[in-house]
């Protein structure tokens, strides 16, 4: 494997968890709902993932495990919102300092601790493919899980009926309802499932990522939330996202590492974020529909929707029957 089939290699399982947990985001606000749990969910599946699969030996025990703490702490977001009436913003705040703090808690035991780690399975004929093959084809189920779901999530998103209702349940839930959709439990559906992916996630990267239970994992739950908006809330977009903010990672490792640059890995480790916080402003702040005006006029149509940037629009808001 050549140096630059080795590095894209990487990117691609390094930006695994995030590309899944973002996905999981994705259908999470589709359905109306803001989850900012996702970094104390991570953090928690991830350390109860490698416990069950350091404690019972089995894998798949591990990643179901994980799967329901994070689909747990999404019920409890959506919960607090359609049945409590709470603020989702400040739920999700407080449950992502809860996991944060039980998974450092609870996996001080097994802290540096050696774990389990899902086994390669290179896809025969496919993995012999030059540059590609160690790419995309010599991972693990959950790296190529990864690469399918977003795939799965575009189909599903704009290619079915129950796509369609996913979309309208976020942005006008009452003309949903009104056609009979139960808006509600809807969103307690696709809430849930979105928590499991990032549960998911977690699992990824304790038993394929970074193997073991290590207390460097925060701060990626806020990455997979700004890269959502980063991706324009579309599923391609997001993996994108991913795949960007970690190259940049490993650019700038690089660089530091071959002494190109001589700063302190702080800032090194900042530089990506400063990228994404460039183009979020640049999305956001209408510059790029200005910019759309110099497009000859048969092209404006396809270029307005490649750059919009507008959320779901019942997102962060409750659904009351009237």
């Amino acid at each position: 494997m050549d140096g630059l089939s080795s590095t894209l290699r990487g990117i691609v399982r390094a930006a695994a968890p995030i590309v899944i947990a973002g996905q999981g985001e994705l259908i999470t606000e589709r359905a109306g709902v803001i989850n900012l749990s996702l970094d104390g969910s991570i953090m928690l599946s991830a350390m109860t993932a490698h416990v069950v699969a350091r404690t019972t030996g089995s894998l798949i025990y591990a990643i179901l495990a994980a799967m329901a703490v994070g689909a747990l702490m999404a019920f409890v977001v959506v919960f607090s919102s359609i049945a409590l009436r709470l603020n989702q913003v400040a739920v999700g705040f407080v449950l992502t300092i809860l996991g944060a703090d039980l998974a450092i808690f609870l996996g001080k035991p097994h802290f540096n601790q050696p774990g389990k780690e899902i086994p390669v399975v290179p896809i025969p004929i496919l993995k012999d493919i030059p540059v590609l093959g160690p790419v995309l084809f010599s991972h693990n189920v959950l790296i190529y899980f990864s690469l399918i779901l977003i795939g799965l999530m575009w189909w599903y998103l704009y290619r079915t009926r129950a796509g369609l209702t996913l979309r309208s349940i976020g942005e006008q839930p009452e003309a949903a309802f009104v056609r009979g959709k139960p808006v509600n439990r809807l969103r307690y559906f696709y809430v849930v499932v979105g928590g499991s992916l990032v549960g998911l996630a977690g699992a990824t990267y304790s038993l394929s990522v970074k193997l073991g239970w290590k207390e460097d994992l925060g701060g990626e739950g806020w990455i997979a939330l700004a890269i959502v908006i980063f991706g324009l809330w579309i599923p391609w977009r997001v993996a994108m996202g991913a795949y960007l903010i970690v190259g940049l990672r490993s650019i700038a490792i690089d660089l530091q590492d071959s002494n190109v640059i001589d700063l302190p890995t702080q800032v090194i480790n900042m530089l990506p974020w400063f990228l994404m916080i460039l183009t979020l402003l640049f999305a956001t702040s209408g510059v790029l529909n200005r910019l759309v005006r110099y497009t000859p006029a048969r092209f404006q149509p396809a270029v307005r929707r490649f750059v919009r940037a507008a959320p779901p629009r019942a997102l962060g808001t409750a659904f009351e029957k009237h």
